[in-house]
């Protein structure tokens, strides 16, 4: 797998990987996300977000809506709690609609505050659908108890109230700090030639002026496990149970993430699954996740029950996490693991727009992109004392949080 890599006079870095497809797809990740705000900006780079696409100095918000969409391409951004992200997919024909659709969102948004004001209607409905539905509302709110006190605990939506605060004095100050070419990474996946892509980058954002990187993070705070437990209207009772984890440069991090699979990833073999689900039928929705920061991380378990099994799930939980602090993986189970993993990960670079995130986020945060051989190889180096190792760190029942929405 080869990728290309270029950087322009002021700082913007381009990775590509050139695939014989008709299909093409192309976005611009920016080093800037919810923990970056001030106090006094909660949800306004998700806001942002939302008004990139309302007005450029020479196009209203139809006109960047069906600019891609009139050629049969798509057009769509998310905000994550380090990231900013727009992105489309078209006909590898249309690279020069897309790049230069790109650099007029970003630097000639106008964000007019009539369409400002109807957006902010739109956020507050996010919200609210998220509070209705309790099995998403627990993943933001166990957030918030991990990194109680700190900028990664808040949602990544902001509140109603912050919401209705935000003027575009506010984004044009949050767009001038953060926005600048040092910040992000252009990646692309399709069939276009490599020089041919950087030049038409160069045509649109060479003369975007470079202010340096901007974005340098303070420390996470000291983490102090916390047990909570809230009465929702609801039918089913739902729980969070997880601790902090690795950062992104941690070595430990890729035994966690096999780990993770493992305990309850994706497969329906899974050993969450397999010995709680499928066994014992407890529960319907049962799941683990490891999500790692620039420079921490978090590893969380869920699963919704009926409130009758609360107790009974949470030991068989437990059960599970002690046999992998308890006892090595024996050979087979190990290779088991990693094969499992390895043909995940295959199976994913399938999917060239889910690649294309892929190598943004590795070329942003690594300035890299390892190939599938050094990924594997790094896979099969993982011995079942390293993966004891990281369970019981991870793991030790001392350093967990609980989150639990009861019935009303």
């Amino acid at each position: 797998m080869e990728f290309y890599t270029h950087r322009l006079k002021n700082g913007m870095r381009i990775i590509h990987k050139q695939v014989p497809n008709v299909v093409a797809h192309a976005g611009i990740m920016i080093d800037v996300g919810s923990r970056d705000e001030l106090d006094n900006e909660e949800g306004l780079t998700h806001f942002i977000e939302h008004c990139l696409f309302k007005g450029t100095i020479k196009r209203k918000a139809f006109h960047i809506l069906s600019r891609l969409e009139d050629v049969g391409g798509e057009l769509n951004a998310y905000t994550t709690k380090e990231d900013t992200y727009i992105y489309g997919s078209f006909l590898k024909d249309y690279y020069e609609r897309t790049v230069e659709l790109f650099h007029d969102i970003l630097f000639n948004s106008t964000y007019p505050e009539k369409e400002l004001e109807k957006e902010k209607d739109v956020i507050v409905d996010e919200i609210n659908s998220y509070k209705d539905s309790p099995s998403e509302q627990i993943f933001d709110d166990f957030d918030g108890l991990i990194f109680a006190g700190d900028a990664l605990g808040k949602n990544v939506l902001g509140t109603e109230e912050s919401i209705e605060r935000f003027g575009r004095q506010d984004i044009q100050s949050f767009v001038d700090r953060y926005f600048q070419p040092e910040n992000m990474v252009f990646t692309s996946v399709g069939d276009i030639e490599p020089n041919k892509l950087f030049k038409l980058i160069e045509k649109f954002f060479n003369h975007i002026p470079s202010k340096g990187k901007v974005n340098s993070r303070g420390k996470v705070k000291l983490y102090t496990p916390q047990n909570k437990v809230e009465s929702l209207s609801q039918f089913q009772t739902h729980c969070m149970i997880g601790n902090r984890a690795y950062g992104a440069k941690e070595e430990k991090r890729k035994t966690l993430v096999l780990l993770n699979n493992l305990l309850g990833g994706p497969g329906l073999s899974s050993r969450l699954n397999m010995g709680i689900r499928e066994k014992y039928g407890f529960a319907y929705s049962l799941e683990s996740n490891y999500h790692y920061y620039s420079d921490t991380g978090l590893f969380s378990i869920y699963f919704g029950t009926d409130e009758k099994y609360l107790n009974r799930v949470g030991k068989l939980v437990e059960k599970e996490l002690s046999k992998l602090m308890d006892q090595p993986l024996g050979i087979r189970q190990l290779d088991k693991a990693k094969r499992q993993i390895i043909g995940q990960i295959a199976i994913a670079q399938e999917n060239n727009n889910q690649l294309m995130t892929t190598i943004a986020k590795s070329y942003h945060t690594f300035g890299k992109v390892d190939s599938l051989e050094e990924v594997y190889s790094k896979i099969w180096s993982i011995s079942s004392l390293d993966i004891q190792e990281v369970a019981n760190e991870i793991f030790c029942p001392e350093n967990l949080s609980t989150l639990i929405f009861k019935q009303r």
